[in-house]
């Protein structure tokens, strides 16, 4: 090719390609005019820079990486430059070429100094073959070095520049780790709050069991100063705050998620306000702060909003109410801040003590009795057996609704309502004001999260066990002493010995990524979904020991369950962050549906939101019933709460609040008449709540007995792992074995044999149907895959 068509095909290449391709269109000249000066080294000099590409950081996680597809190139409009510079690729000697490439030790070594594992640079291998392979036509200076290579006029190694680069396009996290690494680093979160480390605050700790009068004195402070906000972690708990704050003639403002009330008529924002700790202002000045239930900064979930509000609040005075077990953690972090934690220790106001016997039966209950559950499915079957006996039963768990709840609470604590029995999970642990003498735990298994989300089923830990038995005796109830005791003989001795060990002390505080954080990353990965963007950001997140990155499965499921819905990264954020209970599908469906129509740009408006809903309902004429209002329910509160935050698409937010508590009153008949939804439950078969045999409920209870015998046991249990079980074990069944060691409930074995059978059934006839099409393509299937 002559040199004058050459400097024609080099003109062609747009200007800002020219530099880039330079040392590569020298390299392909060599063969026509001569070596030219700086061709050479190439692959030298990127290995020179590899050092400082690696950096000192722990090595990221790289399985997070989800490549990103490039495609083939197909025809050029200005045909293929790079043929008509030298000649047309032969693909075989290509193949050939990039075989030889993949396999040098060299280039391997190379890639892991770029980031590139094992696992990338094999990922990102194939996608660079096809890519060649497949391609009409080609960039012309890769063509060039293809061709130079191919005729051994160039070394296989001159490759990886290109390989590179492909490799930062299917995976553009390598591009960009140092700016990755400065925008995911939350070492010194006192910093991020300037306003408060302006100030020097007063940092007082109320510490003591329930029902020591900690939080009320802090709460005497509240009310005497002159501004003051006061941080809960539940939305009855900020309710109770708001109605005491002003029946003492304080004006106070109630600010929850779902919620804004404001006592002044115009509007104007009271010098207090009571919110959920999630929702105070870390930039509005009080002169007191409450923070309420501060052990929950050790939370995995939850943790964050009190870690901000702790570092954050631009508080004259902070009083902390909590577990004598925060107090170092509290003292470790106001040290980062310069600032000193004055504790003041109360004891329990009424005395409480643990019974020497259990119930055993449900026939030696008394009034003022209250029995804890920690499942559902016990609070149903536990209330239909009360009801049996012939008494009344208020029933509280966590799903209900916050009106119903205090309902029942109320029902329970009228000396003249004839109920005088109570039915509830730990939600009564923090909340509700309620006139208990004597706790009763049906159970000490309770199913929990760990820190990697995974679900286990463990007996209760001191810090919980110590919140509920700490509700029975409050000091404002009748009952001025308080007992505990469980339900089977077997519990009781565990119980003891949990109440008695101390409380571990808390070791981390948690941490969340903002919104501005996720949207610095997304700026460098724009093409990552917002799931993988949260995995890649905790991956490269970096603290101190003194906190911990909180779990984000519950967002991670948000952002997957609207992922295809075309959203500005800010609003997808939002919706992500929005409290739903995903093992709720009316719930999930909703939040889906709320965000397609907010795509679309079409107000969700109360007309709409009640043929969603399909207003008006009925009242529940069984549990499933009661348990899809209860949905509903949950569904109109995620209403709420996305009408603060996107006001023009969500605008009837008076409205919906109104058709809530009107949904609140059918469901709080529904639970005044749990005990017949029950009974009508079961002999539909829509619930199964067969009693279990005496013999069968002590070994679902005793197993927690049994667990904590195999937690301590372990090591010596080891060397006995492998002797032989006996015959009476080997004739057990895994069934009847779990069932023993509280992990499976004869009506959870039950439901398994049905969905078992349903899956039988189905599959069968889907190997019916398609058995003919199978035998037709077995054949197909068993050749190999052409690449």
């Amino acid at each position: 090719m002559s040199l004058p068509r050459c400097a024609l095909l080099w003109a062609r290449l747009p200007a800002g390609r020219q530099a880039g391709h330079r040392a590569a269109v020298c390299s392909a000249l060599r063969a026509h005019t001569g070596p030219f000066p700086g061709a050479l080294g190439r692959v030298p000099a990127i290995a020179c820079a590899s050092s400082s590409a690696s950096g000192g950081s722990k090595a990221p996680n790289t399985s997070l990486f989800v490549p990103l597809t490039v495609k083939p190139q197909g025809p050029s409009a200005d045909g293929d430059v790079g043929a008509e510079l030298t000649r047309p690729l032969d693909k075989n000697e290509v193949k050939k070429v990039l075989d030889k490439f993949y396999k040098r030790k060299e280039i391997q070594k190379l890639s892991a100094d770029y980031g590139l594992d094992a696992r990338l640079f094999h990922q990102a291998f194939i996608s660079f073959r096809n890519y060649i392979m497949q391609s009409h036509s080609l960039d012309v200076d890769i063509h060039i070095i293809l061709n130079d290579i191919c005729f051994s006029a160039a070394h296989v190694d001159d490759l990886f520049p290109f390989f590179l680069r492909h490799a930062k396009q299917i995976f553009p996290v390598l591009e960009c780790k140092d700016d990755l690494r400065k925008i995911s680093d939350l070492r010194i979160p006192p910093n991020w709050y300037p306003e408060a480390r302006a100030i020097h605050r007063k940092i007082i700790f109320h510490s003591g069991p329930t029902n020591s009068g900690k939080t009320y004195h802090a709460i005497q402070k509240y009310l005497s100063a002159k501004s003051g906000v006061y941080c809960g972690p539940l939305k009855l708990l900020a309710h109770e705050i708001f109605e005491k704050s002003n029946a003492a003639g304080v004006p106070c403002d109630l600010v929850t998620g779902e919620e804004r009330v404001s006592v002044d008529p115009d509007g104007k924002q009271a010098a207090h306000v009571a919110c959920t700790v999630e929702m105070c202002s870390v930039t509005t000045p009080y002169e007191v702060a409450v923070i309420d239930e501060i052990q929950m900064i050790k939370d995995p979930a939850r943790g964050w909003a009190w870690t901000r509000a702790l570092l954050g609040l631009c508080a004259e005075e902070i009083h902390l109410c909590g577990e004598s077990a925060a107090i170092d953690m509290v003292t470790e972090l106001m040290y980062t801040t310069g600032e000193d934690v004055e504790v003041r220790t109360y004891k329990r106001l009424t005395p409480i003590s643990v019974l020497d016997h259990a119930l055993e039966s449900l026939d030696n209950l008394r009034p003022g009795d209250c029995i804890v559950c920690f499942s559902k499915n016990d609070i149903y079957s536990v209330s239909r057996q009360i009801e049996i006996r012939g008494l009344e039963s208020a029933v509280i768990y966590g799903s209900l609704p916050p009106g119903t709840k205090l309902a029942q609470a109320k029902k329970f604590n009228d000396p003249d309502d004839p109920c005088k029995i109570l039915v509830a999970t730990d939600a009564i642990g923090m909340g509700l004001n309620l006139s208990i003498r004597r706790i009763i735990f049906y159970s000490l298994m309770k199913p929990s999260i760990n820190e990697k989300g995974e679900k286990e089923i463990e007996p209760i830990t001191t810090s919980q066990a110590l919140q509920i038995a700490g509700r029975a005796g409050r000091f404002s109830s009748k009952f001025k002493e308080g007992e505990v005791t469980t339900m089977n003989r077997e519990d009781l001795s565990l119980l003891k010995e949990i109440l008695n060990r101390p409380v571990d002390p808390i070791k981390a505080a948690g941490l969340h990524p903002t919104a501005e954080q996720i949207e610095m990353f997304a700026y460098h990965l724009p093409d990552t979904t917002l799931s993988n963007l949260i995995d890649i950001f905790v991956d490269f997140s970096q603290v101190d020991g003194q906190y911990f990155v909180c779990n984000m499965d519950d967002f991670k499921f948000s952002a997957e369950l609207i992922q295809h819905i075309p959203l500005s990264l800010r609003v997808r954020y939002v919706f992500c962050t929005a409290p739903i209970n995903k093992k709720q599908p009316f719930v999930c469906s909703s939040l889906l549906q709320f965000a397609r129509q907010y795509s679309r740009n079409e107000p969700l408006t109360f007309s709409w939101l009640r043929r969603y809903i399909k207003w008006p309902l009925l009242p529940p004429k069984n549990i499933k019933d009661l348990m899809d209002l209860e949905a509903v329910h949950d569904v109109l509160d995620l209403y709420l709460w996305l009408s603060y935050r996107f006001l023009d698409m969500f605008p009837d937010a008076s409205l919906v609040r109104e058709l809530q508590k009107e949904l609140d009153g059918i469901i709080q008949d529904g639970v005044h008449n749990i005990t017949k939804l029950i009974k009508i439950s079961e002999t539909h078969k829509l619930l199964n709540l067969q009693n279990l045999s005496a013999e069968s409920q002590s070994r679902l209870s005793g197993a927690a007995k049994s667990q904590s015998r195999r937690n301590r046991g372990t090591k010596a249990l080891g060397s006995k792992a492998a002797e032989p079980l006996g015959p009476d074990a080997e004739e057990k069944s895994l069934a009847s074995r779990l069932v023993q060691q509280g992990l499976l409930t004869a009506d959870m074995l039950k439901q398994l044999e049905r969905e078992w059978m349903t899956q039988k059934t189905e599959q069968g006839k889907g190997r019916l149907e398609t058995g003919t099409s199978l035998k037709g393509t077995r054949r197909k299937k068993k050749e190999p895959d052409s690449d």
